[in-house]
């Protein structure tokens, strides 16, 4: 263990695969955020600190079962409605991906509904969510979330101990910033629809990946941090006009 955090090689490729690792995770934490907000405000803190222990959880067991992760690429089923050559192979990484972002795709419209429509009939647009509907959600997102993050993490590392301290420290990261995060996003209405429309986005990409339409994150993550930058823009204009009026 020590050679290996004495060799720069592995250094290099640790500091890189957490890195890359919390930008991953932004889709998982907005997700979890979105979750977490549904719930009774006495149980949103808790819920969003269970939902992130629960992705490094399931990251940690799939990176311990890297063999069967692999073998989750094996096609298991061949459509060949084009011919031969255009033959569609489904695999069970397939499956889980295309059932994530349909589920990713119906719970941000769900959210977006609540959101807007139905601000007016209870909390924040509708009941409460228990603790443990929000827990199950969360829970069922994280696998899809943490397979690719793992597959990622594969593929960049070499030794197993290397990706298991970078997804440590991601999370860790991704765990300090959920409470600011999290405060942001319910003080800011707009910035709240930006996010489920970030995850919208994200649930299309899942459905693209799991029909082998590959879908560069770069353009994602790009699309995403301009969004990011007006909306930004936009509160630091609004801010500014608040206080030119109170003076």
């Amino acid at each position: 263990m020590l050679e290996l955090m004495t060799d720069p090689q592995v250094v290099l490729s640790f500091l890189t695969l957490a890195a890359l690792e919390i930008v991953l995770g932004i889709d998982n934490l907005l997700f979890v955020q979105i979750v977490a907000s549904r719930c009774a405000p006495e149980k949103q803190k808790m819920a969003r600190r269970v939902g992130l222990l629960l992705a490094l959880g399931t990251r940690l067991i799939l990176l311990a079962s890297i063999a069967w992760v692999a073998g989750l690429t094996a096609p298991i089923l061949t459509i060949g409605w084009f011919g031969p050559e255009l033959a569609f192979e489904l695999s069970w990484r397939d499956v889980i991906l295309l059932g994530g972002g349909l589920f990713l795709l119906a719970k941000a419209t769900t959210e977006i509904h609540h959101h807007i429509e139905g601000a007016e009939g209870g909390p924040k647009g509708g009941k409460y969510l228990t603790f443990g509907a929000a827990i199950v959600q969360i829970a069922l997102l994280d696998i899809v979330f943490s397979l690719d993050s793992v597959i990622t993490a594969v593929g960049m590392a070499e030794h197993l101990s290397v990706m298991v301290a970078a997804v440590v420290v991601a999370m860790i990261v991704m765990i300090a910033a959920a409470q600011p995060v999290g405060n942001f996003v319910d003080k800011h209405p707009t910035v709240k629809v930006l996010c489920l429309s970030f995850l919208l986005l994200i649930g299309m990409a899942l459905v693209g990946e799991g029909l082998h339409f590959h879908i560069p994150k770069a353009y994602l993550y790009f699309a995403i941090a301009f969004s990011a930058l007006v909306e930004g823009l936009n509160l630091w204009a609004r801010t500014k006009q608040s206080r030119s009026k109170a003076q």
